[in-house]
């Protein structure tokens, strides 16, 4: 049995949830509309480029979790599923999911967005296990601050590399899937890394070095050819 690990935003999904949580949040009127979408669109353009500074990130997007009640927020984000994820789950996505299952692999999603975008697409996906940047959560609140190191770039190999140890578990034969050269940390550490529907920087990265390349965005998943 191998461990068979997924990046969210991008592989198994076609668009970014945390960045299609924003999106939400100003269609909605909960934020200010025009300087948190400018705000949205400045983070994600960074993040994409390879200089997204995580923790000025994380202040901003995690800010609007502390200024709502918990039962308002698990409200909106039942819309939020059915509204902006579930036309974005990539077409290919479960097959390559079901590959893995029938192996006898255990399957693991590892993000850089937050645990209370993320955990119920993981769920919705049949995944059980999900390592995301954690929100703060204090006497019954989200305090919109991090708990532990954000999974993000060589953060999501410090909380992997926990994760394992917790469990007696390795990567030995460990597969990880992603679209992302921000995730090149965790792709170089793994025993088959696959990119998945790549941003150049990755593509060129993965074909240099023999990677397999491959799309979700079809029913079944398609190999890239160089």
């Amino acid at each position: 049995m191998s461990l068979a690990i997924f990046d969210l935003d991008n592989t198994l999904l076609t668009g970014d949830s945390d960045y299609l949580w924003g999106q939400f949040l100003v269609e909605e009127g909960i934020v200010d509309g025009a300087h948190y979408e400018a705000e949205n669109l400045r983070f994600y353009e960074e993040y994409k480029a390879g200089g997204l500074d995580i923790y000025a990130f994380l202040r901003f997007s995690l800010k609007p979790l502390s200024e709502h009640e918990p039962a308002q927020l698990y409200a909106w984000r039942e819309q939020f599923m059915a509204r902006c994820i579930e036309p974005v789950i990539a077409p290919g996505a479960p097959a390559l999911l079901e590959k893995h299952r029938r192996r006898g692999d255990t399957l693991l999603i590892i993000t850089a967005t937050n645990r209370f975008v993320t955990a119920p697409i993981a769920e919705r996906l049949g995944i059980a296990h999900l390592i995301a940047t954690e929100p703060a959560f204090r006497d019954g609140r989200y305090t919109g601050e991090v708990e532990g190191v954000p999974c993000f770039q060589e953060g999501k190999i410090t909380r992997l590399r926990e994760w394992l140890a917790e469990r007696d578990e390795t990567l030995d034969d460990s597969w990880f899937y992603s679209d992302s050269h921000n995730d090149l940390p965790l792709l170089r550490t793994v025993t088959h890394p696959v990119a998945v529907d790549p941003d150049d920087t990755l593509r060129e990265w993965a074909l240099t070095h023999h990677w397999p390349v491959i799309s979700l965005r079809e029913a079944e998943p398609v190999s890239l050819a160089p």
